[in-house]
């Protein structure tokens, strides 16, 4: 399976982190938050307009812009309720 960035993936779908495509200071902040690699999270919903985009990741709702978004590589693992 290749990778593909979040920001790519739909409401419902559910994938692993496995990593980031640059090491900007804002990707230090998701680690600290608990975006590391093999993390499982889920697409919730993206805002009306695309922007924001809310994800469930390790218990918790996190919404992040979709630039952010684009930066953080994951695998697809599915779709919630397939």
């Amino acid at each position: 399976m290749r990778d593909i960035k979040l920001a790519d993936l739909e409401p419902g779908d559910e994938a692993t982190i496995c990593g980031f495509n640059d090491n900007s200071s804002g990707n230090d902040r998701l680690r600290e938050l608990g975006l590391v690699d093999g993390t499982p999270l889920r697409v919730i919903k993206y805002a009306p307009l695309g922007d924001p985009i809310e994800i469930k990741v390790r218990g918790f709702y996190l919404s992040l812009r979709k630039s952010m978004a684009r930066q953080i590589r994951v695998r697809r693992r599915g779709r919630l309720g397939q």
